[in-house]
């Protein structure tokens, strides 16, 4: 949870430092520009004030390493990527967009700040602590961070403390040991599908992160 505020602050810098021709490149994501990225990120920070917001006195069911669920590799042509897809374009202009997406991550940051990490919340029909679901956001953002900067230049990518942070969630939730010397940014890569697996890995299976 300590790690929330670094991640999720520097994602916000990176959007603001995207120029307006960078808008339109490919991002790390299957099938969405970077334009597309950061109307997900919009629907991220809708996800942080709205759980923060859902207090329970039930007991947690899930933890921030068991809150990801495998999912089968994108495609880029599903329902949700294709809303996502135009729901960005709708917006005409960059400014527009980053507008909305930094009302939503200003007031996310301020709710998580405020929240006591010992709270339980609900989402998904699950609950979790505040510091679990936090903690889960510190490798989202991350690994969102990776994919925003994936074919730019001239924007930083995520602080090497939180990707060190989201590698050691990662491992966890893939259940298999990363080979001994790669760095945090390919072992993220590699672990979720991104890229294909290097030969070195053996035969290391990636888990797509839903």
């Amino acid at each position: 949870m300590d790690l929330f505020p670094r991640a999720w602050g520097a994602l916000q810098e990176a959007v603001h430092a995207l120029e307006d021709g960078q808008w339109v490149t490919p991002s790390g994501c299957t099938g969405w520009l970077v334009q597309d990225l950061v109307f997900h990120l919009v629907i991220d920070a809708q996800d942080i004030l709205i759980t923060l917001a859902s207090t329970t006195e039930a007991p947690a069911t899930r933890d921030a390493v068991t809150y990801w669920q495998p999912s089968e590799p994108p495609t880029g042509t599903d329902p949700e990527a294709t809303f996502v897809r135009r729901s960005a374009a709708a917006y005409g202009t960059p400014a527009g967009l980053t507008h909305h997406f930094d009302d939503l991550a200003v007031a996310a940051g301020r709710a998580a700040a405020a929240a006591d990490p010992a709270t339980r919340v609900e989402t998904c029909d699950e609950v979790f602590t505040v510091a679990d679901y936090l903690s889960v956001y510190v490798v989202e953002s991350t690994m969102h961070h990776l994919d925003l900067v994936r074919h730019l230049s001239g924007v930083d990518g995520p602080p090497p403390e939180t990707v060190a942070a989201a590698r050691v969630m990662v491992e966890k939730v893939t259940g298999q040991a990363f080979p001994a010397g790669v760095d945090d940014r390919e072992a993220l890569l590699v672990a979720t599908g991104r890229v294909p697996v290097p030969a070195a890995w053996g035969g290391f299976t990636p888990v797509v992160l839903g």
